[in-house]
């Protein structure tokens, strides 16, 4: 009797690319608990953004774009911090941060680009 040989396991072939945008998302996501975990997505992004698919370099780009507006929310919040209406900047910033990275995440889990990668909003 002959050996059935097993059928050879197949693999997406772009499984690998989807490893470093999570990573970026997630590093997001810890920002706002996390120093630094920002400027290493950002990083990250900009290694990565040159080498991906065009649907994938959304995300880079999107992440890339993320962390820029963001800073435009978490420098004044910190420079306000001294009264109240820094901290409410900082919350928003935290909140808007975590549902970008969170959509974002999704949608790549969806494999799809991320539309509209030059909106401000979530």
């Amino acid at each position: 009797m002959a050996e059935e040989t097993p059928a050879p396991v197949t693999t997406n072939p772009h499984s690998d690319d989807l490893l470093m945008p999570k990573v970026v998302y997630i590093l997001y996501i810890l920002g706002p608990f996390v120093t630094f975990t920002g400027i290493i997505g950002v990083i990250i992004a900009y290694i990565y953004q040159g080498s991906a698919p065009d649907w994938l370099k959304t995300h880079y780009r999107f992440q890339i774009r993320t962390f820029w507006m963001g800073l435009a929310f978490l420098i004044p919040g910190i420079l306000l911090a001294a009264v109240f209406i820094g901290w409410l900047v900082l919350l928003f910033w935290a909140v808007w941060l975590i549902v970008r990275s969170v959509k974002g995440m999704k949608t790549l889990g969806e494999r799809k680009p991320v539309e509209h990668v030059e909106r401000w909003s979530f």
